[in-house]
């Protein structure tokens, strides 16, 4: 009776299946919308798209989401075509996320009731299944993001000067 020797999991693929990878993040959304909750859901996708996932050839700057009867619709989301696969499907297809139902309404409720957006915050494998953080946002006035902007920036000064403050001090004793 011969022995076999085990077989060694590829180590991406051990990688993937252990914890998250961001495949891509929407850091103008950050930027343009107040993210008021993240809801994290899966993904519809065909077999070409998750590999064009895993090497990151995807855009969702200009992706938005949609509630539609009990079902919510990802919009504007572009996979660029997976090389070596024979039939692709279309780049820019609305996807259906994954939610329960009664999750689905809750989000329509709260969007038509309060003026609010579905935005896509990132992309994300987690044990070898895609995930996407959708963020329910309301938009940003120019004053707003220009408010936020002057914020960060008196932030940074005053860190500057506490790390400045501490080198002198490391210094005299």
């Amino acid at each position: 009776m011969a022995v076999t020797k085990p077989k060694t999991p590829n180590p991406d693929k051990a990688a993937l299946l252990r914890g998250d990878k961001t495949v891509a993040t929407n850091r103008r959304a950050r930027h343009d919308y107040e993210i008021l909750e993240t809801i994290e859901c899966g993904v519809v996708l065909v077999g070409s798209e998750v590999k064009s996932l895993r090497e990151a050839k995807v855009q969702i700057r200009e992706a938005w989401a949609n509630v539609e009867g009990s079902e919510v619709w990802l919009h504007g989301m572009h996979i660029s075509p997976y090389g070596l696969a024979r039939d692709n499907a279309s780049v820019d297809r609305k996807r259906k996320l994954l939610l329960h139902r009664s999750q689905a309404l809750e989000l329509r409720t709260q969007i038509e009731q309060q003026g609010l957006t579905l935005i896509p915050l990132r992309i994300y494998f987690t044990h070898g299944l895609a995930k996407i953080e959708l963020g329910l946002a309301r938009g940003k006035k120019s004053y707003d993001k220009r408010h936020a902007m002057a914020e960060r920036d008196a932030q940074r000064d005053m860190d500057r000067a506490v790390r400045a403050n501490q080198r002198v001090d490391t210094r005299e004793q």
